[in-house]
Parts: structure tokens; C-alpha cells; sequence
């Protein structure tokens, strides 16, 4: 509980959620969470490292010459998942509707994409969001489902998909090396 444990009160917009090993709900499996919204009223973000098939220019063309030509949409959570967000690092901070961190944020809902694309140098688009309810986050860090990690704007444009659940944890370093290399299944060891 330790590092978890002094987050009641403070925002951790802009924070990692990296799951832990006991949270075994198939939509948070390993996953890593960008928080971009917290407060009193609860909290919202996105899972980072979860592809789907679905390329963005198929699935929203609108979007496309904002991405890399094969781009896939990426499953942001499981609320709303026909709602689409895209996560880009701005050129100029004031361009984003939210700031997350850094030049990290989110794109206004009514975005011209031409002007994005080109005051974006990396974006990303998300299908769906993951939610919390007011304390339900704060309880969730308490019983150790999530650890908590400090991001790096190239954890949001990632291509390892699952794997940048143990790169987070290594980079966190000490007994989270370790935690790095567990298996999903431990008696499967």
C-alpha cells in the first residue's frame, strides 16, 4: 500500500495505472492505464497497450492522416466503446483540449484534423475509456490493484501492445523487476 496509500486526496491526472497481479478482470488484465481525468466526482483514462484489428483508416477514415498509414484503433476501455478519442502530443500545449502531461493530451471533440495533423507530430485513436466513480479508483489503489508509475510521452505511442506492462515495471525497478516476469498464470510456473 505504501506509495498508493498518499493518493486520496490528490489528482493523479497524468499518472500511470499499471495493473497488478491481482487484478485478474479480463479488461484490465496487464493492461496500463493513462489517467487523464481525476477528481472528486471519479476518474478517467485510457489502456494504452491494448491494439485491436481494427485499422483507423477503415474504422474512423476521418482520422487517418493523423496516424502512422497501418494504424490500428486501440481499445481505450470498456465504457463506451463505440466513442472514439484521439491521444496526440502537441506541438504547442494550448492546441489540446486537456493536457495530460507534458505536450500529451487530448484533441478537442470538434478538431479541425487538418490543422491537428500538422500541429501533432504522434498521435493515437481510441475506441471506448476506462471510468471510475467517485473513491472507486482510491479504493482500487488501497487494495493493490493498481500500481501507480509515472509516464513517459513514448509509453503512450507504443507499439509493444501487452509487453509495455512489464516495461513499465522494470523501469520502476526493485521488486517490481520481478513482478515484470511474472506469469499471468503463477501455478502455470
Amino acid at each position: 500500500m505504501g506509495e498508493n496509500a498518499a493518493v486520496e486526496s490528490e489528482s493523479l491526472r497524468g499518472h500511470l495505472l499499471v495493473a497488478g497481479p491481482k487484478l485478474l478482470d479480463p479488461n484490465f488484465l496487464r493492461t496500463v492505464v493513462l489517467v487523464g481525468e481525476h477528481g472528486e466526482e471519479g476518474a478517467l483514462g485510457v489502456v494504452l497497450n491494448r491494439p485491436s484489428d481494427a485499422r483507423v483508416a477503415e474504422a474512423v477514415p476521418a482520422l487517418a492522416q493523423l496516424v502512422e498509414e497501418d494504424a490500428v484503433v486501440h481499445v481505450g476501455g470498456p465504457v463506451q466503446p463505440e466513442a472514439v478519442t484521439v491521444l496526440a502530443e502537441f506541438s504547442e500545449r494550448g492546441q489540446a483540449a486537456t493536457t495530460v502531461f507534458g505536450r500529451v493530451g487530448f484533441a478537442r471533440g470538434d478538431l479541425d484534423v487538418n490543422a491537428l495533423a500538422t500541429g501533432t507530430p504522434r498521435a493515437r485513436v481510441f475506441a471506448g475509456y476506462a471510468g471510475w466513480s467517485a473513491g472507486q479508483l482510491e479504493g482500487e489503489l488501497a487494495g493493490g490493484d493498481w500500481i501507480l508509475a509515472d509516464p513517459l510521452a513514448d509509453d503512450v505511442f507504443s507499439s509493444e501492445g501487452l509487453g509495455l506492462w512489464a516495461t513499465v515495471l522494470r523501469r520502476k525497478g526493485g521488486h517490481f523487476e520481478l513482478l515484470a516476469r511474472m506469469p499471468i498464470d503463477p501455478s502455470l510456473n
